[in-house]
């Protein structure tokens, strides 16, 4: 009987990390597989060479040859020692005061995202040798990647690789900053809940979000085993009534020892220590004064040091999420999870949108745009871009239009 057994291919046979050789079915010939580190992919090619021994020693010339032309860049010209001494620069800024905590990571999300950031896409490379092409070869596969991401993103992580590249260019490393184009920017209005007059008083969602928390409460209602009490009712109010983000970093963060009560107007004074802005002291409405009130003699051993909303729980991210899973459930039971106007969800953020377009609306127009984006930390373009431009007219402004010369 004729053994039809084929005998079996030759296995890679390894040379040295990154470089291997191989026989390949219907070749007499070995070939070479040799791992391009710098552009993260192999290279393959014929020995042309039937000996293991011949082979070996072709391989060995062509990876010596290629990593040869991978000279490693001298460590002061990689784009990792730029990134950490800008990043170290906003830090000492951001902490003088001379630029937002917010701005500060922003940027250092950018640099060091685990899957995506910049140093992980530039940092063993020469800023002497960064080019447009390159940033926008990385920007696009960050747009394949991330389709979803807003522009405003985008811009944030080149901001970035440009401040990163301005500080190669302050030391003198390289001449300019390559051009890098931006994205375009497209302003969506904020989701808030309309209130009365801005629509009827039947329609009044921010009366509802309102009414529903008060229903949760005595229901006895519970969001994973947790009770919804009064507490959430008091929460919405206070930010409503204080512009506050409600985030770790700013309403979760309010302890006793923030908050004074003061008359003449009567309102709150809460000091923000480490805000999406950085340090700011806040003049609330006089509506947080009795929500203050109230959590006072609901805490009634408390102490300075206790935070103001859900104080048994230490870990202010594990309260904000408390609160986020009640106020969810408030929107499903209220069904006003998605705002109508826009069509984008609500979430707990909608109550500060809903705040600064109270004091846009209810003032009349009389209310000073300074002084509001001073107090809910945010600037006066932010406020014009996204939200006054996107109210509708009041009957008051509407009057102001038709108004004539002389008239008492």
């Amino acid at each position: 009987m004729t053994d039809t057994t084929s005998k079996s291919t030759p296995k890679a046979v390894a040379i040295f990390r990154g470089v291997s050789i191989y026989k390949v079915e219907n070749s007499r010939f070995w070939y070479v597989r040799i791992r391009d580190r710098e552009n993260k992919r192999y290279i393959v090619k014929s020995t042309h060479q039937t000996s293991q021994i011949e082979a070996r020693k072709v391989a060995q010339d062509l990876a010596v040859s290629l990593l040869a032309d991978q000279k490693p860049v001298e460590k002061e010209f990689i784009f990792t020692s730029f990134a950490i001494r800008m990043i170290r620069n906003e830090q000492v800024a951001a902490k003088k005061g001379e630029r937002s905590i917010g701005s500060f990571k922003a940027m250092n999300w950018c640099l060091n995202n685990p899957k995506w950031g910049l140093i992980k896409k530039f940092g063993k490379k020469d800023v002497r040798e960064i080019t447009t092409t390159d940033f926008r070869e990385y920007m696009d596969y960050l747009d394949e990647e991330n389709p979803e991401w807003a522009p405003s993103t985008k811009n944030t992580i080149l901001a970035t690789f440009r401040n990163v590249l301005k500080e190669a260019r302050d030391q003198r490393v390289i001449d300019q900053v390559p051009d890098t184009p931006r994205s375009r920017q497209r302003d969506n209005p904020r989701p808030f809940f309309r209130f009365y007059p801005l629509v009827s008083k039947d329609d009044d969602a921010y009366k509802k979000v309102l009414e529903t928390a008060k229903l949760l409460a005595t229901n006895g209602e519970k969001v994973r085993g947790i009770p919804v009490t009064e507490e959430l009712y008091d929460l919405i109010l206070f930010v409503t009534h204080s512009f506050v983000r409600p985030t770790t970093s700013e309403l979760y963060s309010i302890r006793h020892q923030d908050v004074t009560v003061a008359d003449n107007p009567r309102r709150l004074i809460i000091t923000i220590r480490d805000g999406k802005t950085g340090f700011r002291v806040l003049n609330t409405m006089p509506a947080a004064v009795s929500v203050y009130e109230r959590i006072q003699i609901r805490h009634q051993e408390l102490w300075k040091e206790d935070y103001i909303f859900l104080p048994d729980y230490k870990n202010r991210v594990t309260a904000g999420k408390i609160i986020q899973r009640q106020f969810k459930e408030l929107m499903s039971q209220s069904g006003l999870e998605v705002d109508s106007a826009t069509g984008m969800k609500h979430s707990i953020y909608s109550l500060r949108h809903t705040a600064i377009c109270m004091r846009l609306v209810l003032s009349e127009g009389k209310v000073n745009i300074f002084n509001l984006a001073k107090n809910a930390g945010t600037s006066v373009e932010q406020i014009e871009r996204f939200y006054a431009r996107n109210l509708p007219m009041s009957a008051e402004m509407a009057r102001n239009l038709q108004s004539f010369g002389g008239e008492e």
